[in-house]
């Protein structure tokens, strides 16, 4: 008995060692960084052993995506910043939690919990106290019952002030209401104190009394909601943003200035593992610590052997107009041999031959020779300037992928190429009053050439070589693709820093904002039928009518606009992929929008054409029922928009999700088009049509759409080619099977079998 207890003891004791990283150790391999869509530096971790002591967070994997919580279980972290020492996070509890007596109530904020020693306090300079109520006086106190700061709120009998407040430009809180006020001392917890100012209580009801600790300029955009006498408003998530140190400690007397205000190591580095970071000591109101900060001209994780890299100035733009030098956390920047001023500013390089040439010259002939030589060498290094600033943005810009396409065919240099000056003009020098919006790739403008054609012209939005090569891949696919649905490449310039992509103008947006509108009333369903088919049609030609079969990988309805007869043309290739004919994918970094990603391409890596079956998949469910993809979740079990639209098909039930239009403008084709939907959705990749026969499936569907054809859908005539083609989709045997594989096993099970 006495070994077992030992053996147990022992056990603990490694288990306990396990559970964090001891400080100076730095992480070990194979920790994972990311949960979800927020990315988890050291020392920050989610699993024991991956992390310092208090910087473990917990990843919710129940949810899609994954959240990352901190605290007692109301803190989503959404964001870790190293160089700020900061935590934004969401409380999704909402307003503090209060107890109310006959008149007045006390409360709790305690979204990190009730540790004082732990590495969390509320910052106190980018969140603030406020407070919403009639006539409420709240007041923000310490541990000790020590009060730190308050504010009141009032409420006039004869003001209308809830339209008075919504009304005021910037600033919606100004005690009508509500009252908000800076927090002067950060702490992981507070108590809340509130006293009713009107004993009464004629203004009870007209707005929630609700304290909540908040990021500052938050209240101003939700100011309608929160004035709203709906208590529904109490359980709005708030941001808040938490300072964070190492070897936190809190300090006796708060408020009181200690001897020894340092906190960084005496010995050794501590956390700060980087050869290039330096430790800053933390010192405030409350409590004491360090934080590590990557030396000037450095940049990375500190808290890591090797995490402070050195930055290339040099690749910064606007940092050198002349010769650049890289050094270890520096750089050198000189004008060119024979020039002379300061590098740093544009065009402050001049050439020096002029003023040696008029020291030497007395007379006034020599002057004006002078000053001729100087004009005409002035110009002259200005053009040959101006070129070979042409030269380098054409080659930095892979201008040698249109030199291959020119011997290929004569006439695409002259067709494709566009100088700068015509695109300058077409949009009266890239003006904001021509910007027609901007998406993952870059910023759109709207611009009339010299020939009067109306175009859009693509800009990035920095020049960095991911987005340079994203528009070269865009301009390889688009020069040769030409179908009515895909839209039209009208060339490109490659003149400018940032590349330029022409292409023609679609004047009727979006699929997106078409369907999204306020209102009961969108697209007819003929129109919907018809935009899917047109869609599916130009995805099939890209996976099986041109040379190389091309992947689109962000299928979605943003991407779908639509002309002034409603036509489909498919756009946004910046993120598209070629596959050689002999291949079945590839494997690529993950790219695409929550929502329409395909979790097998999102798990695996792999990107194959049924990537683009199951996105398509997901913009018919979205065409049938008007919801959002990214956003939606069911009120019964929080499930996806594709899980529960599943799951309503099996049980037959899909009244409970289609849009109400759609019930009524469709027949039997709309329960085929979700069925069909479905399909496309099915988790296993191989389990999916592919787009040839769902460009099919839709073209029977479509050309059945007609009052008559509506009652008798059952009994039409199907062709062989169509019986040929429906058969491999299985679409009339949908049960409960098909809505299991979203099920948490079969997640986990595929977590686990593509692991990532």
């Amino acid at each position: 008995m006495a070994a077992a207890a030992l053996l147990l003891v022992m056990m603990q004791l490694m288990w306990s060692a396990e559970a964090q990283v001891a400080v100076g150790a730095g992480p070990p391999t194979g920790c994972p960084d990311r949960c979800g869509n927020v990315s988890v530096p050291f020392p920050f971790g989610i699993r024991d052993g991956c992390h310092l002591e208090g910087f473990r967070l917990t990843c919710d994997a129940t949810r899609s995506p994954p959240r990352l919580m901190l605290g007692n279980g109301t803190l989503q972290v959404v964001e870790i910043s190293l160089a700020n020492s900061t935590v934004r996070a969401v409380d999704v509890a909402g307003a503090a939690n209060m107890t109310f007596g006959t008149i007045d109530g006390n409360g709790t904020w305690a979204g990190v919990g009730y540790d004082s020693d732990g590495p969390y306090v509320v910052s106190e300079t980018r969140n603030q106290l406020l407070v919403t109520g009639c006539n409420v006086l709240v007041t923000l106190q310490g541990s000790s019952s020590n009060d730190i700061v308050g504010c009141s709120s009032f409420c006039s009998n004869n003001d209308r002030w809830t339209g008075t407040v919504l009304s005021i430009p910037g600033d919606k809180c100004s005690g009508l209401g509500c009252c908000k006020t800076p927090i002067p001392i950060g702490r992981p917890s507070y108590h809340v104190q509130l006293k009713n100012l009107d004993f009464s209580r004629e203004q009870d009801g007209k707005v929630p009394n609700a304290v909540r600790i908040a990021e500052l300029e938050w209240f101003d955009r939700f100011a309608d909601k929160l004035l709203n006498s709906s208590e529904s408003s109490l359980q709005l998530p708030v941001p808040v943003v938490l300072d964070w140190a190492v070897a936190s400690t809190a300090v006796i007397t708060p408020g009181v200035p200690q001897f020894d205000n340092s906190s960084c190591p005496t010995a050794g580095r501590g956390a700060c593992l980087s050869s290039n970071s330096f430790c800053r000591n933390v010192t405030g109101n409350y409590r004491t610590g360090y934080v590590c900060r990557c030396e000037e001209g450095y940049d990375g994780n500190p808290y890591v052997a090797g995490g402070c890299r050195d930055i290339d100035e040099c690749k910064l733009p606007g940092k050198c107009y002349g010769q650049c030098t890289n050094t270890p956390g520096s750089f050198v920047c000189r004008c060119p041999r024979g020039a002379r001023g300061n590098a740093s500013i544009q065009n402050d390089c001049v050439p020096t031959l002029g003023l040696t040439i008029g020291i030497g010259i007395g007379s006034g002939a020599g002057l004006f020779l002078l000053a001729l030589g100087v004009v005409f060498l002035t110009r002259k290094i200005k053009h040959r300037r101006a070129r070979l600033l042409r030269q380098k943005f054409f080659k930095q810009n892979r201008g040698h992928l249109l030199q291959q396409l020119v011997s290929q065919k004569a006439d695409i240099a002259e067709r494709m190429i566009i100088p700068l000056v015509e695109l300058e003009k077409a949009t009266n020098n890239f003006d904001e009053s021509r910007e027609l919006g901007g998406g993952g790739h870059g910023v759109v403008y709207k611009g009339i050439l010299s020939d009067l054609h109306v175009v859009a012209i693509k800009k990035s939005k920095v020049a960095i070589q991911r987005e340079i090569n994203e528009f070269i891949n865009e301009v390889a696919i688009l020069s040769q693709i030409n179908h009515r649905n895909v839209v039209k490449l009208f060339g490109c310039c490659l003149e400018t820093e940032v590349p330029l992509l022409v292409y023609e103008f679609i004047s009727n947006g979006t699929l997106y904002h078409h369907l999204h509108v306020e209102g009961s009333i969108s697209l007819v369903w003929k129109d919907r039928l018809r935009i899917a088919t047109e869609t599916a049609r130009a995805l099939a030609y890209l996976h099986s009518a041109v040379s190389f079969p091309i992947i689109h990988r962000d299928v979605k309805s943003h991407n779908i606009l639509l002309d002034g007869s409603l036509t489909t043309k498919v756009s946004d290739f910046g993120a598209s992929r070629c596959i050689p004919v002999e291949q079945t994918g590839v494997t690529t970094a993950i790219q695409g929008t929550l929502g329409y990603l395909d979790p097998m391409y999102y798990y695996t890596g792999r990107l194959t054409e049924k990537s683009d079956v199951y996105s398509f998949g997901v913009v018919l469910i979205e065409l049938l029922t008007r919801k959002k993809p990214y956003s939606y979740r069911s009120f019964e079990d929080d499930s996806s928009l594709v899980a529960h639209f599943s799951a309503l098909l099996s049980q037959d039930n899909l009244g409970d999700i289609l849009d109400p239009q759609v019930m009524e403008e469709g027949g039997q084709e709309v329960k085929e088009v979700a069925k069909l939907a479905v399909v496309c959705v099915k988790l296993r990749a191989e389990e999916r049509p592919i787009m040839r026969q769902v460009e099919m499936t839709l073209e029977s569907t479509l050309s059945s759409f007609s009052p008559q054809n509506v009652l008798h859908s059952e009994s039409r005539n199907i062709s062989n080619e169509n019986q040929v083609l429906r058969s491999p989709l299985a679409i009339d045997g949908i049960g409960m099977e098909s809505t299991r594989q979203y099920s948490l096993e079969e997640e986990y099970l595929l977590s686990s079998r593509y692991p990532r």
